[in-house]
């Protein structure tokens, strides 16, 4: 099977002829090309040629279009900070005060220089990807998004005591998640990895998600165009997975430490699973630790189809050598063949 006929199969809740990994390599094409990692993340066609080596290379099944997370709130005005050995991150907020929000408006996906060089390398994924593999595009959450908009605190402090800014401050940012999604789609995305972690149980409580994230989220899922994966970035779903599924998500990531089996059990029929690998772990795993969490993933989750082995974080650290990522494959390749030994449901 091809990348994409593997993942479409799953995505089905059928079993392919493999379990399909996700290596969510957005900065090993860096060491790849021999390039510093700031203007490998800043050069479309370095990072397509990345993604293009890394995929050849480990037989993996996507092209992953994430640059940096930064990017977008970049897009508003907000300073990213570049590391020599890991991801850039958002520096000082564009939103200053709760006031800036009364004039903010999102911005245009065609005249950012960050967003215009992410649809570059969509297109370049696209191109690379002659239909065989899925191309992988990212959004984030107009709930999550005010974390770097504004910085933590201060999106405490409009969560509970300025609910009128809030509203606002989300509709821009739901105007602008559809736009920027839909452009990766249109430039030829697959799907979209749908960024929430502020959703999940680990940042807010269940009712908080209830009254806010989720009325976001489904509103989002209806804008976009194309498949959405509802990511939590290794933060809990497992409590608030059954209530994306009515949403009509391709997808749910599990969290740190949780279940497989338990949200495999949630999903079953309705939404495929993804995870099963920490990223924080993998950097000091050995390969014989790899073999083993590849292996205990697919047992808990793979056998019915509906299953992804991937990263929970979305993104897999730049410490982690090529010598573990061999490892992960392999053992898919020995443990992850279907037909798999069927799984009794926890129910």
């Amino acid at each position: 099977m091809t990348p994409i006929q593997r993942v479409l199969t799953t995505l089905s809740h059928r079993e392919p002829d493999r379990v399909p990994l996700f290596l969510l390599l957005s900065l090993h094409g860096a060491r790849a090309l021999g390039l510093p990692l700031r203007e490998y993340l800043t050069t479309p066609r370095a990072v397509v040629e990345g993604q293009a080596r890394l995929q050849r290379r480990f037989q993996h099944d996507c092209l992953y279009g994430l640059t940096y997370a930064a990017a977008e709130c970049e897009a508003f005005g907000g300073e990213v900070l570049f590391f020599d050995d890991g991801p850039p991150n958002a520096g000082a907020p564009p939103l200053r005060s709760l006031h800036d929000i009364d004039g903010l408006a999102p911005p245009d996906v065609a005249s950012s220089p960050p967003l215009r060089r992410g649809l570059e390398v969509i297109a370049g994924l696209r191109d690379a990807a002659r239909g065989e593999v899925p191309v992988i595009g990212v959004v984030i959450s107009p709930f999550s998004l005010p974390v770097m908009q504004l910085g933590f605190e201060r999106y405490l402090e409009l969560l509970f005591h300025d609910r009128p800014r809030l509203a606002r401050l989300l509709a821009v940012n739901e105007a602008f998640c559809a736009a920027w999604g839909n452009a990766q789609l249109a430039a030829g995305a697959t799907a979209l990895a749908y960024f929430d972690p502020v959703s999940s149980m680990t940042c807010v409580p269940r009712s908080m998600f209830l009254q806010l994230g989720l009325p976001v989220a489904r509103r989002m899922v209806a804008a976009l165009a194309g498949p959405i994966v509802a990511h939590m970035a290794s933060a809990q779903s497992l409590g608030t997975a059954a209530d994306w599924l009515p949403l009509g998500v391709a997808g749910v990531t599990a969290g740190a430490g949780e279940s497989l089996a338990a949200l495999k059990d949630v999903c079953r029929g309705r939404a495929t699973v993804l995870g099963g690998l920490n990223g924080v772990e993998l950097r000091r795993y050995t390969p014989a630790d790899a073999e083993r969490a590849v292996r205990q993933a697919i047992d808990e989750a793979a056998p019915g189809g509906g299953f992804v082995l991937t990263d929970l974080h979305g993104e897999v650290p730049f410490q982690v050598t090529d010598e573990v990522l061999e490892a992960v494959v392999a053992a898919v390749e020995t443990y992850g063949r279907y037909p798999a030994p069927r799984r009794e449901s926890a129910a």
